[in-house]
């Protein structure tokens, strides 16, 4: 199984930017696909975007596209999101996923079903 280590995490203001990483040790060459996501205190975890081991295909989920980036370094076993023009509404915690199974970029492979390693989380805190 793979072990997921995130940080970047912070209290930034509405309109600011952070960067997280994801650090995966364990068995990472045989992950298919990486994803991040978040939860609100109160709200279901919900998927942010994911990105494909093989051709670095991405998706993003519609609250977000546009404002934040996924990515990878297969070198280092890290994957990023570099988020910009931050919300209030992006408050959460923010988890990093891995998983093993068929993976694709599109909607439904953004489902929390689909992950089966997961990181302990980084805090996202934005003040209006």
């Amino acid at each position: 199984q793979v072990q997921l280590v995130e940080s970047g995490g912070g209290s930034v203001q509405a309109g600011g930017s952070l960067r997280l990483s994801c650090a995966a040790s364990g068995l990472p060459y045989s992950v298919t696909c990486m994803a991040w996501f978040r939860q609100a205190p109160g709200k279901e975890r919900e998927g942010v975007a994911l990105i494909t081991r093989g051709t670095a295909g991405t998706y993003y989920s519609g609250s977000v596209k546009g404002r934040f980036t996924i990515s990878r370094d297969n070198a280092k076993n890290t994957m990023y999101l570099q988020m910009n023009n931050l919300e209030p509404e992006d408050t959460a915690m923010y988890y990093c996923a891995a998983t093993n199974r068929p993976c694709a970029n599109s909607g439904s492979y953004l489902s929390r079903s689909i992950y089966n390693s997961w990181g302990q989380g980084t805090q996202v805190t934005v003040s209006s």
